[in-house]
C-alpha cells in the first residue's frame, strides 16, 4: 500500500518543520516545492520535489510547479468513487490526504513605500489557491491547512486515530475565508490603480482587531475589525499606554472625535460625549484649548472623550486630571503628563502619532442597513469661499467670519439637526440631533454656559421659517451662517435686517444622521 501523501507548500513556514517531522511520523510521504522544500531538507526532512511527481519541471520563474493534472486530480478525486479511483490507477497518479499551503505576501509587498505595479503583480499566487481550492472542495478525503495555528489540532487528531470530518469541514471553510480575503486585498489594489471609485461589486478586506465585551449594549456581543491596509491617521493603529480595553462605544465615540479635531490645524481640543462634540476650542496652546473647551460644558464632558492635536504637557493633565474622562488620545505625552494621568487606574491613553494626516482618498464613508450597504465619499468639505453670499445689509466682520466657519465646522460634525453657537473660536452652545431646527437653535442658546451676546451661529441646513432668527436675536446672536436654499429665505434674511443681524448663505448643507 503506497504511502499517505502531505504536499507542503507555504510562504509563511513558521512551525512547517515541526509539522513535516511529525507527518513522517504518521506515516505521510512529504511532497514539497521551492524554497519549502528546502527549508525541509535543511532541517534533515525527507521531502520529494513536486516535479517528481508530475514529471514536468517548475518553468517561467516559478510561475508553474503545482498547475498539473497529477496533483489537482490527486486532491479532487473522491476516494469513495469508483470510477475517480480507477482513474487515478490507470494514470499511476497518488491521492493527495493533506495540503499545507499559505499564499504569496501579496498584503506584506504592496504595504512597502514605491512598490512598482510589476512586483506586485509577481506576489500574486496563482498556484497556491488553485490548490487550495481543489483541496477544500474535496474536504471529506482531504485536510487541508492554511494557518499554522491549525497544525496542532490537526497532529492531535492524527495522533488519536485520525483528521475528523468536522475538522476538515472547518479547515474547508478557513481556506474559503482566506482566499476570499486574498483575492479581495487585489481587487481592491488593482481598484485603486484604476480609480475606480463604486465599483459593481463591492468587497473589503478586515482584519479581527478584538473581541469586545459587549457591543453597543451589554446584551449584543460585538467584535471590532481594523482595515487590512492601516489608515495611519485612524484608531485602529493607536498605541493604547495605559487603561482598560476599548469598548464599543469609545472606539465609536473616539472615532468622531477625530474626525473633528483633524479639521483643525491650530492647537485644538475636541471634547465628545455620545458620537455628538460637547467641547470644542483652538488656542494658542493646548492647555488653554482644553480649558476653553471642557468651560463650554463641563457636566457634558464628564465621562466623555478628549482629543488633542498637540502633545498633552503636564499643565494639560493636570486640568484632565480632575475631572472624570474616559478616554485622551494625542498624537503624545510628555513624561510627566503621562505621570499625572496614569494615577487613574481606568482612563485610556491613546498615542496616535498621524492624529492629523487627512484621510485617504480610498477611503469610504459606511452605514450598515438591514440588508444592504450605505457607501458615499468622506465629506470633506466644510465652507466654500467662492459660494458664500452675504445676503443682509449688515456686513460680517473678518473674525465673525472666522467663528462661524469654525462653527460650521462642528456643525457637520454634529448629529441633525445640529445648530452650533461660537465666539473666539470656541463653543458656547450646541443643539444637535433634533427633529426640528427651532427646538436645535433653542437648545444651543439654552445650554450655552457663557452669555452668547455678540456670539454667531452655525446651521447645518437652511432655515424653513424667521423662527430660528427670532430666537438667534433674543440669544444676542450678531452673525449667521446657513446653506440657504429655502423657498422662504426671503422671511429670515428679512428679520437679520430688522435685528442688524449679518447672514451668510453658504450653499452648501452638512447633514449628519
Amino acid at each position: 500500500m503506497a504511502a499517505k501523501k502531505a504536499l507542503i507548500s507555504v510562504s509563511d513556514k513558521t512551525g512547517i518543520v515541526e509539522l513535516a517531522k511529525s507527518l513522517i511520523e504518521f506515516g505521510y510521504e512529504i511532497i514539497s516545492t521551492g524554497g519549502t522544500l528546502k527549508v525541509l531538507n535543511a532541517a534533515g526532512v525527507k521531502a520529494v520535489d513536486i516535479s517528481s511527481v508530475t514529471g514536468f519541471p517548475e518553468c517561467l520563474d516559478g510561475r508553474v510547479k503545482t498547475l498539473h493534472p497529477k496533483v489537482h486530480a490527486g486532491l479532487l478525486a473522491m476516494r469513495d468513487n469508483k470510477e475517480h479511483m480507477d482513474f487515478l490507477a490507470s494514470m499511476n497518479i497518488d491521492p493527495i490526504d493533506i495540503v499545507v499551503v499559505n499564499l504569496y505576501p501579496f498584503k506584506e509587498t504592496v504595504k512597502k513605500p514605491n512598490i512598482d505595479l510589476q512586483t506586485a503583480i509577481e506576489n500574486i499566487d496563482i498556484g497556491g489557491p488553485t490548490m487550495l481550492r481543489s483541496a477544500a472542495k474535496n474536504y471529506q478525503d482531504v485536510a487541508v491547512m492554511v494557518d499554522p495555528a491549525d497544525y496542532a489540532k490537526v497532529l492531535e487528531e492524527l495522533k488519536n486515530g485520525g483528521i475528523t470530518k468536522e475538522t476538515k469541514f472547518y479547515l474547508m471553510y478557513k481556506v474559503y475565508q482566506h482566499t476570499s480575503y486574498y483575492d479581495t486585498l487585489i481587487a481592491n489594489y488593482l481598484r485603486q490603480k484604476l480609480d475606480i471609485e463604486f465599483p459593481e461589486q463591492f468587497t473589503m478586506a478586515f482584519d479581527k482587531a478584538q473581541d469586545m465585551r459587549y457591543g453597543e449594549n451589554p446584551h449584543q456581543n460585538a467584535v471590532f475589525y481594523k482595515e487590512a491596509f492601516d489608515v495611519e491617521c485612524s484608531l485602529a493603529v493607536a498605541q493604547q499606554l495605559h487603561g482598560k480595553e476599548l469598548s464599543y462605544n469609545n472606539i465609536n465615540d473616539t472615532n468622531g472625535a477625530l474626525d473633528l479635531l483633524r479639521e483643525f490645524s491650530e492647537p485644538t481640543v475636541v471634547a465628545v460625549k455620545h458620537a455628538n462634540p460637547c467641547g470644542v476650542a483652538t488656542a494658542k496652546t493646548i492647555s488653554e484649548a482644553f480649558f476653553k473647551a471642557n468651560a463650554a460644558d463641563p457636566t457634558s464632558i464628564f465621562g466623555g472623550i478628549v482629543a488633542a492635536n498637540r502633545t498633552i504637557d503636564k499643565e494639560t493633565a493636570e486640568q484632565i486630571h480632575k475631572i472624570f474622562i474616559e478616554i485622551v488620545v494625542a498624537p503624545d505625552f510628555t513624561d510627566e503628563a503621562l505621570a499625572i494621568l496614569k494615577q487613574k487606574q481606568n482612563i485610556r491613553l491613546l498615542k496616535l502619532p498621524n492624529i492629523m494626516k487627512a484621510v485617504p482618498a480610498n477611503c469610504y464613508d459606511m452605514k450598515k442597513v438591514v440588508g444592504g450597504l450605505l457607501v458615499q465619499e468622506f465629506d470633506r468639505m466644510v465652507v466654500n469661499k467662492d459660494k458664500c453670499k452675504v445676503v443682509t445689509k449688515t456686513q460680517p466682520t473678518e473674525a465673525q467670519i472666522e467663528d462661524m466657519i469654525f462653527a460650521m465646522t462642528v456643525v457637520k460634525h454634529t448629529k441633525s439637526n445640529a445648530i452650533v453657537i461660537a465666539k473666539d473660536k470656541t463653543i458656547l452652545g450646541i443643539g444637535g440631533g433634533q427633529v426640528n431646527r427651532i427646538r436645535a437653535t433653542k437648545q444651543a442658546i439654552a445650554h450655552s454656559l457663557t452669555d452668547t451676546h455678540g456670539a454667531v451661529l452655525a446651521s447645518d441646513a437652511f432655515f424653513p421659517f424667521d423662527d430660528c432668527v427670532e430666537a438667534a436675536h433674543e440669544g444676542g446672536i450678531v452673525a449667521i451662517m446657513q446653506p440657504g436654499g429655502s423657498i422662504k429665505d426671503q422671511l429670515s434674511i428679512d428679520a437679520c435686517d430688522k435685528y442688524g443681524i449679518s447672514m451668510i448663505f453658504s450653499g452648501d448643507r452638512h447633514f449628519k444622521h
